[in-house]
Protein backbone atom coordinates (compact mmCIF):
# COMPACT_ATOMS: atom_id res chain seq x y z
CA UNK A 1 0.00 0.00 0.00
CA UNK A 2 1.23 3.28 -1.18
CA UNK A 3 2.09 5.60 1.70
CA UNK A 4 0.45 8.76 2.08
CA UNK A 5 1.71 12.43 2.45
CA UNK A 6 0.23 15.11 4.18
CA UNK A 7 0.77 18.31 3.37
CA UNK A 8 1.66 20.66 6.39
CA UNK A 9 -0.27 22.75 7.54
CA UNK A 10 0.40 26.64 7.21
CA UNK A 11 0.87 27.54 10.84
CA UNK A 12 3.49 24.24 10.64
CA UNK A 13 5.03 25.87 7.08
CA UNK A 14 5.96 29.17 9.12
CA UNK A 15 7.27 27.25 11.99
CA UNK A 16 10.09 25.41 9.70
CA UNK A 17 10.46 28.55 8.22
CA UNK A 18 10.90 30.23 11.63
CA UNK A 19 13.18 27.61 12.76
CA UNK A 20 15.41 27.50 9.58
CA UNK A 21 15.55 31.58 9.80
CA UNK A 22 16.98 31.44 13.02
CA UNK A 23 18.96 28.21 13.06
CA UNK A 24 21.23 28.89 10.06
CA UNK A 25 24.23 31.10 10.74
CA UNK A 26 24.99 33.80 8.13
CA UNK A 27 27.47 33.07 4.80
CA UNK A 28 26.92 36.00 2.84
CA UNK A 29 29.41 37.68 2.19
CA UNK A 30 28.14 41.75 2.91
CA UNK A 31 27.58 40.96 6.26
CA UNK A 32 30.84 39.09 7.45
CA UNK A 33 32.73 42.19 5.83
CA UNK A 34 31.29 45.73 7.36
CA UNK A 35 32.68 47.75 4.67
CA UNK A 36 30.23 45.80 1.78
CA UNK A 37 26.98 46.31 2.15
CA UNK A 38 24.19 47.49 0.41
CA UNK A 39 25.38 45.68 -2.70
CA UNK A 40 22.94 44.52 -5.48
CA UNK A 41 22.29 41.16 -3.41
CA UNK A 42 20.78 42.87 -0.39
CA UNK A 43 19.15 45.55 -3.04
CA UNK A 44 16.85 42.71 -4.29
CA UNK A 45 16.61 40.97 -0.93
CA UNK A 46 17.66 42.93 2.32
CA UNK A 47 16.91 40.30 4.60
CA UNK A 48 19.16 37.67 2.33
CA UNK A 49 21.74 36.05 4.79
CA UNK A 50 19.95 37.86 7.85
CA UNK A 51 19.60 34.82 10.40
CA UNK A 52 21.76 35.75 13.18
CA UNK A 53 20.66 33.96 16.38
CA UNK A 54 18.94 36.09 18.52
CA UNK A 55 21.75 37.15 21.50
CA UNK A 56 21.14 36.21 25.18
CA UNK A 57 20.21 39.92 27.13
CA UNK A 58 24.19 39.12 28.60
CA UNK A 59 25.77 39.67 25.26
CA UNK A 60 23.57 42.18 23.64
CA UNK A 61 26.31 45.23 23.79
CA UNK A 62 27.99 42.72 21.17
CA UNK A 63 25.44 41.68 19.30
CA UNK A 64 24.25 43.61 15.55
CA UNK A 65 20.90 45.14 15.72
CA UNK A 66 18.35 42.50 13.85
CA UNK A 67 15.00 45.23 13.12
CA UNK A 68 14.20 48.51 12.10
CA UNK A 69 11.40 50.77 13.38
CA UNK A 70 10.00 53.05 11.42
CA UNK A 71 8.07 56.41 12.90
CA UNK A 72 7.11 59.93 11.42
CA UNK A 73 4.20 62.27 11.61
CA UNK A 74 0.60 61.62 10.26
CA UNK A 75 1.34 64.39 7.09
CA UNK A 76 -1.29 66.26 5.22
CA UNK A 77 -0.34 67.68 2.24
CA UNK A 78 -1.73 70.28 0.20
CA UNK A 79 -2.09 74.34 -0.61
CA UNK A 80 -4.78 75.71 1.83
CA UNK A 81 -4.82 73.31 4.48
CA UNK A 82 -3.47 75.45 6.50
CA UNK A 83 -6.35 76.76 7.78
CA UNK A 84 -8.13 73.37 8.88
CA UNK A 85 -5.42 73.86 12.06
CA UNK A 86 -8.16 75.39 14.10
CA UNK A 87 -10.79 72.00 13.62
CA UNK A 88 -7.67 69.87 14.48
CA UNK A 89 -7.51 71.40 17.78
CA UNK A 90 -11.30 70.92 18.50
CA UNK A 91 -11.03 67.66 17.40
CA UNK A 92 -7.83 66.74 19.94
CA UNK A 93 -10.08 68.91 22.97
CA UNK A 94 -7.26 71.00 23.16
CA UNK A 95 -8.17 73.47 25.68
CA UNK A 96 -4.77 75.94 25.78
CA UNK A 97 -2.37 76.03 22.78
CA UNK A 98 1.31 77.60 22.72
CA UNK A 99 1.86 78.68 19.18
CA UNK A 100 5.78 78.99 18.74
CA UNK A 101 6.87 80.99 15.81
CA UNK A 102 9.57 83.60 15.32
CA UNK A 103 9.47 87.26 14.80
CA UNK A 104 9.75 87.43 11.17
CA UNK A 105 6.85 84.30 10.39
CA UNK A 106 4.87 86.19 13.09
CA UNK A 107 3.97 88.31 10.25
CA UNK A 108 3.51 86.12 7.18
CA UNK A 109 0.46 84.79 6.54
CA UNK A 110 1.05 81.46 7.74
CA UNK A 111 0.74 82.70 10.95
CA UNK A 112 -2.76 84.64 10.18
CA UNK A 113 -4.38 81.76 8.89
CA UNK A 114 -3.37 79.65 11.77
CA UNK A 115 -4.55 82.66 14.39
CA UNK A 116 -8.21 82.96 12.44
CA UNK A 117 -8.60 79.35 12.80
CA UNK A 118 -7.61 79.14 16.64
CA UNK A 119 -10.07 81.96 16.78
CA UNK A 120 -12.60 80.34 14.35
CA UNK A 121 -12.96 77.64 17.45
CA UNK A 122 -12.84 79.34 19.81
CA UNK A 123 -9.88 77.78 21.44
CA UNK A 124 -7.38 80.02 24.00
CA UNK A 125 -3.58 80.41 22.93
CA UNK A 126 -0.72 82.08 23.98
CA UNK A 127 2.21 83.09 21.36
CA UNK A 128 5.96 82.61 21.81
CA UNK A 129 8.01 84.44 18.36
CA UNK A 130 11.61 84.73 20.56
CA UNK A 131 12.48 81.86 18.49
CA UNK A 132 16.01 82.03 17.38
CA UNK A 133 17.56 81.14 13.82
CA UNK A 134 19.85 78.12 14.58
CA UNK A 135 19.10 78.02 18.24
CA UNK A 136 21.19 77.92 21.25
CA UNK A 137 20.47 75.88 24.85
CA UNK A 138 20.08 79.55 26.38
CA UNK A 139 17.33 80.31 23.65
CA UNK A 140 15.53 76.99 24.30
CA UNK A 141 15.90 77.37 28.28
CA UNK A 142 14.00 80.71 27.65
CA UNK A 143 10.87 79.10 25.47
CA UNK A 144 10.83 76.64 28.19
CA UNK A 145 10.45 79.12 30.74
CA UNK A 146 7.55 80.84 28.91
CA UNK A 147 5.85 77.88 28.13
CA UNK A 148 5.62 76.14 31.80
CA UNK A 149 3.61 78.79 33.56
CA UNK A 150 0.79 78.96 30.80
CA UNK A 151 0.17 75.54 31.18
CA UNK A 152 -0.89 74.72 27.34
CA UNK A 153 -2.07 71.29 26.56
CA UNK A 154 -1.06 70.95 22.87
CA UNK A 155 1.38 72.78 20.92
CA UNK A 156 1.78 74.64 17.19
CA UNK A 157 4.77 75.32 15.70
CA UNK A 158 4.75 77.39 12.21
CA UNK A 159 7.97 78.11 11.16
CA UNK A 160 11.19 76.57 9.80
CA UNK A 161 13.28 73.92 11.82
CA UNK A 162 14.30 75.97 14.22
CA UNK A 163 10.42 77.19 15.56
CA UNK A 164 9.76 73.30 15.15
CA UNK A 165 13.05 71.64 17.00
CA UNK A 166 12.32 74.69 20.19
CA UNK A 167 8.57 73.79 20.25
CA UNK A 168 9.24 70.07 20.40
CA UNK A 169 11.80 70.78 23.27
CA UNK A 170 9.35 72.86 24.60
CA UNK A 171 6.91 70.19 24.88
CA UNK A 172 9.48 67.52 26.32
CA UNK A 173 10.23 70.47 29.24
CA UNK A 174 6.66 70.97 30.38
CA UNK A 175 6.15 67.46 30.14
CA UNK A 176 9.16 66.49 32.53
CA UNK A 177 9.40 69.91 34.53
CA UNK A 178 12.04 68.27 36.92
CA UNK A 179 14.49 67.16 34.49
CA UNK A 180 17.69 68.31 34.45
CA UNK A 181 18.12 69.76 30.82
CA UNK A 182 20.93 67.87 29.74
CA UNK A 183 18.65 64.30 30.79
CA UNK A 184 17.70 64.05 27.40
CA UNK A 185 20.40 65.29 25.41
CA UNK A 186 22.44 63.06 22.67
CA UNK A 187 25.52 61.34 24.57
CA UNK A 188 27.99 62.18 24.82
CA UNK A 189 27.59 65.46 25.33
CA UNK A 190 24.00 64.87 27.54
CA UNK A 191 22.79 61.82 29.33
CA UNK A 192 20.94 60.65 26.62
CA UNK A 193 18.31 58.97 28.92
CA UNK A 194 15.05 57.77 26.68
CA UNK A 195 12.13 59.73 26.38
CA UNK A 196 9.15 58.10 28.55
CA UNK A 197 6.71 60.59 29.03
CA UNK A 198 3.53 61.05 27.20
CA UNK A 199 3.89 64.43 25.60
CA UNK A 200 1.15 66.80 24.67
CA UNK A 201 0.11 67.44 21.18
CA UNK A 202 2.21 69.40 18.31
CA UNK A 203 1.34 69.80 15.07
CA UNK A 204 4.10 71.56 13.36
CA UNK A 205 3.43 73.94 9.76
CA UNK A 206 6.88 74.27 7.95
CA UNK A 207 6.94 77.77 6.19
CA UNK A 208 10.66 76.20 4.49
CA UNK A 209 11.08 73.19 2.34
CA UNK A 210 14.44 71.74 4.16
CA UNK A 211 14.66 70.29 7.83
CA UNK A 212 11.83 67.81 7.38
CA UNK A 213 11.67 68.48 11.40
CA UNK A 214 8.04 68.29 11.00
CA UNK A 215 8.13 64.53 10.23
CA UNK A 216 11.03 63.43 12.84
CA UNK A 217 11.47 63.17 16.41
CA UNK A 218 14.85 65.08 16.15
CA UNK A 219 15.34 68.57 17.87
CA UNK A 220 18.92 70.05 16.93
CA UNK A 221 20.50 73.12 18.80
CA UNK A 222 23.81 74.68 19.91
CA UNK A 223 25.17 73.53 23.21
CA UNK A 224 27.20 76.89 23.85
CA UNK A 225 29.50 75.61 26.81
CA UNK A 226 30.87 73.19 24.67
CA UNK A 227 31.35 74.81 21.66
CA UNK A 228 29.10 71.98 19.83
CA UNK A 229 26.07 71.55 18.00
CA UNK A 230 24.06 68.52 19.62
CA UNK A 231 20.36 67.23 19.91
CA UNK A 232 17.51 64.98 21.76
CA UNK A 233 16.72 62.44 19.29
CA UNK A 234 13.59 60.25 20.28
CA UNK A 235 10.52 59.07 18.79
CA UNK A 236 7.68 60.62 21.23
CA UNK A 237 9.06 64.07 20.33
CA UNK A 238 7.79 63.63 16.27
CA UNK A 239 4.75 66.41 16.09
CA UNK A 240 1.59 64.49 16.24
CA UNK A 241 0.41 65.85 12.97
CA UNK A 242 2.38 68.16 10.21
CA UNK A 243 0.58 70.45 7.89
CA UNK A 244 2.74 70.65 4.92
CA UNK A 245 0.98 73.17 2.76
CA UNK A 246 3.33 74.75 -0.12
CA UNK A 247 1.49 78.15 -0.36
CA UNK A 248 3.55 79.31 3.07
CA UNK A 249 6.73 78.41 1.45
CA UNK A 250 6.16 80.95 -0.77
CA UNK A 251 7.38 83.78 1.06
CA UNK A 252 10.85 82.17 1.35
CA UNK A 253 14.21 84.26 0.34
CA UNK A 254 15.93 82.67 -2.92
CA UNK A 255 18.71 82.30 -0.68
CA UNK A 256 16.69 80.20 2.04
CA UNK A 257 15.37 78.26 -0.65
CA UNK A 258 18.73 77.55 -1.57
CA UNK A 259 20.27 76.40 1.88
CA UNK A 260 16.70 74.56 2.73
CA UNK A 261 16.45 72.27 -0.14
CA UNK A 262 20.51 71.66 0.59
CA UNK A 263 19.42 70.59 3.59
CA UNK A 264 17.21 68.22 1.98
CA UNK A 265 19.71 67.00 -1.05
CA UNK A 266 22.22 65.68 2.30
CA UNK A 267 19.16 64.24 4.17
CA UNK A 268 18.72 62.23 1.24
CA UNK A 269 22.24 61.10 0.38
CA UNK A 270 23.13 60.16 3.90
CA UNK A 271 20.11 58.69 4.59
CA UNK A 272 20.93 56.35 1.33
CA UNK A 273 24.30 55.86 1.98
CA UNK A 274 24.45 55.31 6.05
CA UNK A 275 25.30 51.56 7.41
CA UNK A 276 22.16 49.11 6.95
CA UNK A 277 20.53 48.92 9.95
CA UNK A 278 21.74 45.38 10.50
CA UNK A 279 25.31 46.36 11.16
CA UNK A 280 24.76 49.11 14.19
CA UNK A 281 25.66 47.77 17.32
CA UNK A 282 24.84 47.09 19.75
CA UNK A 283 21.21 45.54 19.68
CA UNK A 284 19.17 47.12 22.01
CA UNK A 285 18.09 44.98 25.31
CA UNK A 286 14.99 47.08 25.12
CA UNK A 287 12.84 48.25 22.22
CA UNK A 288 12.55 51.90 23.99
CA UNK A 289 16.23 51.76 23.88
CA UNK A 290 15.96 51.93 19.57
CA UNK A 291 18.09 54.52 18.31
CA UNK A 292 15.85 57.20 16.15
CA UNK A 293 18.27 57.12 13.72
CA UNK A 294 19.06 53.50 13.12
CA UNK A 295 21.02 52.97 9.32
CA UNK A 296 19.75 52.47 6.05
CA UNK A 297 16.67 49.95 5.40
CA UNK A 298 14.05 49.06 3.39
CA UNK A 299 11.49 51.49 3.49
CA UNK A 300 13.83 55.01 4.32
CA UNK A 301 15.73 54.21 0.87
CA UNK A 302 12.55 54.23 -0.85
CA UNK A 303 12.16 57.71 0.73
CA UNK A 304 15.60 58.82 0.58
CA UNK A 305 15.99 58.00 -3.21
CA UNK A 306 12.71 59.93 -4.18
CA UNK A 307 13.57 62.87 -2.48
CA UNK A 308 17.28 63.14 -3.68
CA UNK A 309 15.64 62.67 -7.65
CA UNK A 310 13.17 65.53 -6.24
CA UNK A 311 15.60 68.01 -5.25
CA UNK A 312 18.07 67.41 -8.26
CA UNK A 313 15.17 68.63 -10.65
CA UNK A 314 13.20 70.79 -8.66
CA UNK A 315 15.57 72.92 -6.16
CA UNK A 316 17.54 75.02 -9.31
CA UNK A 317 14.37 76.14 -10.27
CA UNK A 318 13.14 76.98 -7.20
CA UNK A 319 16.10 79.41 -5.96
CA UNK A 320 16.16 80.75 -9.62
CA UNK A 321 12.37 81.86 -10.03
CA UNK A 322 10.87 82.71 -7.18
CA UNK A 323 7.21 82.44 -8.87
CA UNK A 324 7.89 78.60 -9.63
CA UNK A 325 4.76 77.11 -7.62
CA UNK A 326 5.39 73.46 -9.38
CA UNK A 327 8.88 73.68 -8.11
CA UNK A 328 9.07 75.26 -4.81
CA UNK A 329 5.82 72.43 -3.94
CA UNK A 330 7.58 70.03 -4.97
CA UNK A 331 10.76 70.84 -2.90
CA UNK A 332 8.13 70.75 0.35
CA UNK A 333 7.19 67.82 -0.54
CA UNK A 334 10.94 66.49 -0.92
CA UNK A 335 11.66 67.75 2.61
CA UNK A 336 9.18 66.08 4.58
CA UNK A 337 9.77 62.56 2.23
CA UNK A 338 13.59 62.79 2.81
CA UNK A 339 12.49 63.75 6.88
CA UNK A 340 10.73 60.20 6.31
CA UNK A 341 13.91 58.98 5.16
CA UNK A 342 16.40 60.29 7.49
CA UNK A 343 14.19 60.28 10.49
CA UNK A 344 14.42 56.64 10.77
CA UNK A 345 17.93 55.47 8.84
CA UNK A 346 19.81 58.80 10.08
CA UNK A 347 22.85 61.20 8.58
CA UNK A 348 26.22 60.81 9.05
CA UNK A 349 29.25 62.58 8.31
CA UNK A 350 28.05 65.92 6.71
CA UNK A 351 25.89 66.30 9.64
CA UNK A 352 28.28 65.29 11.91
CA UNK A 353 30.77 67.59 11.10
CA UNK A 354 28.32 70.97 10.20
CA UNK A 355 27.81 71.35 13.93
CA UNK A 356 30.92 72.14 14.88
CA UNK A 357 31.35 74.75 11.07
CA UNK A 358 28.43 76.19 12.28
CA UNK A 359 29.05 76.74 16.01
CA UNK A 360 32.45 77.62 15.59
CA UNK A 361 31.65 80.15 12.79
CA UNK A 362 34.87 82.34 12.05
CA UNK A 363 32.40 85.39 11.29
CA UNK A 364 30.59 84.45 7.94
CA UNK A 365 27.32 85.95 7.51
CA UNK A 366 25.05 84.36 4.31
CA UNK A 367 24.40 86.61 1.38
CA UNK A 368 20.25 86.67 1.43
CA UNK A 369 19.47 86.23 5.46
CA UNK A 370 18.25 88.98 6.57
CA UNK A 371 19.81 88.80 10.09
CA UNK A 372 22.25 91.08 12.35
CA UNK A 373 24.87 88.09 13.45
CA UNK A 374 27.12 86.01 11.92
CA UNK A 375 25.54 83.05 10.63
CA UNK A 376 25.79 79.93 8.37
CA UNK A 377 22.71 78.65 7.77
CA UNK A 378 22.40 74.64 8.27
CA UNK A 379 21.96 74.08 4.60
CA UNK A 380 24.89 75.67 3.88
CA UNK A 381 27.27 74.12 6.31
CA UNK A 382 26.18 70.59 5.51
CA UNK A 383 26.42 71.05 2.13
CA UNK A 384 30.19 72.58 1.90
CA UNK A 385 31.65 69.38 2.82
CA UNK A 386 29.53 67.15 0.97
CA UNK A 387 32.07 66.51 -2.38
CA UNK A 388 34.99 65.32 0.35
CA UNK A 389 32.72 63.12 2.21
CA UNK A 390 31.19 61.52 -0.51
CA UNK A 391 34.29 60.86 -1.93
CA UNK A 392 35.69 59.30 0.88
CA UNK A 393 32.57 56.86 1.63
CA UNK A 394 32.63 55.85 -2.17
CA UNK A 395 34.40 52.77 -1.45
CA UNK A 396 32.21 51.36 1.47
CA UNK A 397 29.20 51.15 -1.23
CA UNK A 398 29.69 51.98 -4.71
CA UNK A 399 26.73 50.82 -6.22
CA UNK A 400 24.81 53.23 -3.81
CA UNK A 401 27.50 56.00 -4.60
CA UNK A 402 26.72 55.22 -8.22
CA UNK A 403 23.21 55.55 -8.29
CA UNK A 404 23.15 58.69 -6.27
CA UNK A 405 25.69 60.09 -9.17
CA UNK A 406 23.26 58.95 -12.05
CA UNK A 407 20.16 60.99 -10.25
CA UNK A 408 22.57 63.93 -11.26
CA UNK A 409 22.18 62.68 -14.69
CA UNK A 410 25.95 60.94 -14.92
CA UNK A 411 26.30 58.48 -17.02
CA UNK A 412 27.54 55.50 -15.03
CA UNK A 413 27.59 52.73 -17.62
CA UNK A 414 31.28 52.88 -17.91
CA UNK A 415 32.53 53.93 -14.73
CA UNK A 416 34.66 51.26 -12.59
CA UNK A 417 33.57 50.61 -8.72
CA UNK A 418 36.31 52.26 -7.29
CA UNK A 419 35.62 55.39 -8.93
CA UNK A 420 32.03 56.08 -7.76
CA UNK A 421 32.94 58.45 -4.84
CA UNK A 422 35.11 60.20 -7.25
CA UNK A 423 32.27 60.47 -9.63
CA UNK A 424 29.67 61.56 -7.30
CA UNK A 425 31.52 63.91 -5.25
CA UNK A 426 31.93 65.64 -8.91
CA UNK A 427 28.71 65.57 -9.54
CA UNK A 428 27.32 66.98 -6.72
CA UNK A 429 30.45 70.12 -6.58
CA UNK A 430 29.01 71.01 -10.03
CA UNK A 431 25.21 71.46 -8.67
CA UNK A 432 26.57 73.46 -6.24
CA UNK A 433 28.23 75.81 -8.42
CA UNK A 434 25.72 75.70 -10.71
CA UNK A 435 23.24 76.08 -8.16
CA UNK A 436 24.68 79.51 -7.37
CA UNK A 437 25.78 81.80 -4.56
CA UNK A 438 27.72 78.72 -2.41
CA UNK A 439 30.52 78.64 -0.82
CA UNK A 440 33.05 76.78 -2.28
CA UNK A 441 34.58 75.36 0.35
CA UNK A 442 35.29 76.22 4.31
CA UNK A 443 38.06 78.79 2.90
CA UNK A 444 34.91 80.93 1.59
CA UNK A 445 33.52 80.59 5.23
CA UNK A 446 36.91 82.34 6.81
CA UNK A 447 37.87 78.95 7.92
CA UNK A 448 41.64 77.75 7.39
CA UNK A 449 43.87 75.00 7.90
CA UNK A 450 44.48 75.84 11.67
CA UNK A 451 41.26 75.67 12.13
CA UNK A 452 41.00 72.15 11.68
CA UNK A 453 41.71 70.42 14.56
CA UNK A 454 39.14 72.32 16.26
CA UNK A 455 36.71 71.06 13.86
CA UNK A 456 37.34 67.85 14.51
CA UNK A 457 37.60 68.07 18.49
CA UNK A 458 33.78 69.37 17.61
CA UNK A 459 32.86 66.76 16.05
CA UNK A 460 33.98 63.53 17.44
CA UNK A 461 31.08 63.65 20.12
CA UNK A 462 28.60 63.50 17.43
CA UNK A 463 28.49 59.71 18.19
CA UNK A 464 25.05 59.58 17.61
CA UNK A 465 25.37 60.41 13.71
CA UNK A 466 29.10 59.11 12.99
CA UNK A 467 28.21 55.67 14.08
CA UNK A 468 26.82 55.92 10.87
CA UNK A 469 29.28 56.50 8.59
CA UNK A 470 30.71 54.04 6.33
CA UNK A 471 34.91 54.03 6.39
CA UNK A 472 34.91 55.96 9.27
CA UNK A 473 36.60 54.66 12.43
CA UNK A 474 34.64 55.44 15.24
CA UNK A 475 36.53 54.46 18.01
CA UNK A 476 37.35 58.37 19.34
CA UNK A 477 41.10 57.50 19.10
CA UNK A 478 44.19 58.98 16.71
CA UNK A 479 42.52 56.75 13.41
CA UNK A 480 38.81 58.93 13.78
CA UNK A 481 40.70 61.92 14.22
CA UNK A 482 43.19 61.31 11.12
CA UNK A 483 40.27 60.69 8.92
CA UNK A 484 38.47 63.46 10.00
CA UNK A 485 41.35 65.95 9.65
CA UNK A 486 41.34 64.51 6.05
CA UNK A 487 38.09 65.30 4.71
CA UNK A 488 38.30 68.77 6.59
CA UNK A 489 41.76 69.78 4.98
CA UNK A 490 39.69 68.31 1.35
CA UNK A 491 36.59 70.29 2.26
CA UNK A 492 38.32 73.89 2.28
CA UNK A 493 37.86 74.08 -1.16
CA UNK A 494 35.69 72.68 -4.57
Amino acid sequence: MASIRVAPSRAQRALNLLRTVNSASSSCPCHSNPQHHHNAHHALNPFAGNRRKLATPADMSQQKEYAFEMAASSIRFGPGCTKEVGMDFKNLGAKKVMVVTDETVRQLDAMKQVQEGLDREGIPFEVFSKTRVEPKDYSIREAIDFAKPYGPDAFLAVGGGSVIDTAKLMNLYTCCPDADFLDFVNAPLGKGHPVTAKLKPLIAVPTTAGTGSETTGTAIFDLVDKKAKTGIAHRNLKPTLGICDPINTRTMPSAVHASSGLDVLCHALESWTAIPYYERTPRPSNPINRPAYQGANPISDIFSLQALRSTIQYLPRAVADPDDWEAQSNMLLAATLAGVGFGNAGVHLCHGMSYPISSQNPGYKHVGYNVTQAIIPHGVSVAVTAPAVFKFTGASNPERHLQAAEAFGVDTSQVKKESAGEVLSEALANFLVKLGDQPRGLKALGFNNGHVDMLVEGTIPQARVLMLAPNLDVSGGQEEREQLRGLFTDAMEY
